[in-house]
């Protein structure tokens, strides 16, 4: 393209996006004479907004002319790649609309594979038609809401459509560059950091499609063969730093049975709050359908995270889970620290106690809930000894017909194989979290909320993915995410594109 002809170019184009702005003026100045509603001028203005920035973004392409960079161009290894006939389009989904480029395209001959495009390299188009900005508004949508109600939100904004099979796609790329997120993610600033260091890991159930026959032996989960065909569970994992928070025995009994809701009001000191809390959920599978992959994924991680983040170990670090004895094992594997305090949730052990008050006394009566007043009371004074010889003997001299005796079996037996991570006394003095609030409410929102709607089915690499990238968004991490995907695609497309451009942040 001659100077001349690119100037005129220009001219032209810019006396278009001109006129367009005229007739925005002339809009506005006769709406505001005729009084037109409010309502009314806005959505005239948001549709004359998107129609000038489809014709900007065409002048752009317009401007960066088509790539041509003669008949042939060397490659940095030696090869030579000749220009193919004619111009080759490149669909491009903007936020304003779709547009089409054609260029100039490079290869050894005519039907054979396209080896390079200038012009896509120097743009740094991405490598689906679909814009970068388009993508992160798509996908932290997907993250919260099924994706055909995604195009029907992005539809009434902008004026085009998605395919649900677009959005699933695009969902399936992003989440492929979240492992080296997580690796690439600075570690916190030290000073931000609490004085305790807490793992929690929990299973939770997803409906996949199409599912393969059960297994008889499910690593995490003994009881999934007794779940609805088709669930399998998904891996959480949360890793997060608190302050010290000392309370009493008597003070977790009022809280749990909301004796005093005023209770942390005046007077109390506020609960500290996690810091940089991180959550991560997983859900493949091996050749032998198990969820070891997971389970490498989820406590590998979060053995990570406690090193980067507690190098030299100078704070406490507690692993907070239920009684699945492989979550246990799991986390003494990858954490190979015997320094490290088990807990067990205080909210499952609590559980079981009810469970023993309701083999004594009838359910929502009083004597149950005395009964297991007393004996969460001893619990929390590390006299879990005492509670076992207690309801041993009282079983023994009441005739408990077979069902009930086995229920007695079951939560003796669970408290006897989680006596050395029950010292809440030890936990309350030391300030210890000891309750999995965190890992819960991670379960509900990373997956409940968004994979167990009505009706909702999943295959296993689609609900992996939307798992990964759930995970990102629910850690607060998405506008690091953003960038760091873009700039890893930006690599494996143009590796020998300048390395001095580096996509924007999202955020200020």
């Amino acid at each position: 393209m001659t100077k001349n002809l690119e100037q005129e170019t220009i001219n032209s184009k810019s006396n278009e996006l001109a006129q367009k702005l005229n007739e925005i003026t002339n809009f506005v100045t006769t709406a505001a004479e005729k009084g037109v509603s409010v309502d009314v001028v806005e959505r005239k203005l948001w549709s004359q907004v998107l129609a000038i920035g489809h014709q900007s973004m065409g002048m752009y392409f317009d401007l960066c002319g088509d790539g041509d960079m003669g008949a042939t161009i060397t490659l940095p290894d030696g090869r030579v790649l000749n220009r193919l006939p004619g111009l080759h389009p490149k669909p491009y989904q903007s936020v304003f609309g779709p547009l089409v480029k054609p260029r100039v395209v490079y290869g050894t001959r005519e039907g054979q594979k396209i080896e390079k495009v200038p012009l896509d390299e120097r743009l740094l188009f991405p490598e689906s038609k679909f814009s970068y900005l388009l993508q992160d508004w798509d996908q932290s949508l997907a993250v919260k809401d099924a994706y055909a109600k995604v195009d029907e939100t992005i539809s009434r904004i902008l004026n085009f459509s998605q395919s649900v099979d677009s959005l699933e796609r695009m969902n399936n790329n992003m989440a492929q560059d979240v492992g080296a997120f997580w690796d690439a993610l600075p570690v916190p600033p030290a000073d931000e950091e609490g004085e305790i260091m807490v793992c929690s890991a929990d299973g939770k159930g997803v409906v996949i499609r199409g599912d393969r026959p059960k297994t008889k032996h499910n690593r995490i989960d003994p009881e999934a063969d007794n779940k609805p065909e088709g669930k399998k569970m998904s891996l959480v994992g949360a890793v997060y730093s608190i302050d010290r928070h000392e309370r009493t025995p008597e003070a977790i009994v009022e809280a749990l049975f909301r004796d005093n809701p005023k209770a942390s009001g005046e007077g109390s000191p506020p609960r500290p709050k996690p810091q940089h809390k991180h959550v991560r959920a997983s859900l493949i599978r091996d050749a032998a359908d198990t969820m070891q992959p997971s389970i490498e994924e989820i406590f590998g991680w979060m053995t990570q995270e406690c090193q980067l983040r507690n190098p030299l170990k100078e704070k406490d670090t507690i692993l907070l889970m239920d009684g699945q004895p492989s979550l246990w094992i799991a986390g003494k594997q990858y954490s190979g620290d015997e320094n490290i305090t088990e807990i067990l949730d205080l909210i499952h052990a609590a559980a079981y106690v009810w469970d023993a008050a309701h083999i004594f006394h009838p359910k929502n009566s009083k004597d149950a809930e005395t009964f297991t007043r007393e004996r969460l009371l001893k619990l929390l004074n590390g006299q879990v000894d005492s509670v076992v010889r207690g309801l041993r003997w009282i079983g023994t001299h009441q005739n408990l017909n077979k069902k009930k005796a086995e229920k007695l079996k079951t939560v003796c037996r669970y408290f006897n194989n989680n006596a050395h991570r029950m010292r809440y006394d030890e936990y309350l003095e030391k300030g210890y979290p000891i309750a999995s609030g965190v890992i819960e409410g991670a379960c509900r929102y990373v997956v409940k909320d968004r994979m167990e709607r009505t009706g909702m089915r999943w295959v296993l690499n689609g609900a992996h993915s939307m798992l990964q990238l759930r995970s990102v968004h629910a850690s607060g991490l998405w506008d690091e995410f953003t960038p760091f995907r873009i700039a890893k695609e930006r690599e494996r497309l143009y590796p020998d594109a300048d390395k001095s451009e580096k996509p924007e942040r999202l955020i200020a």
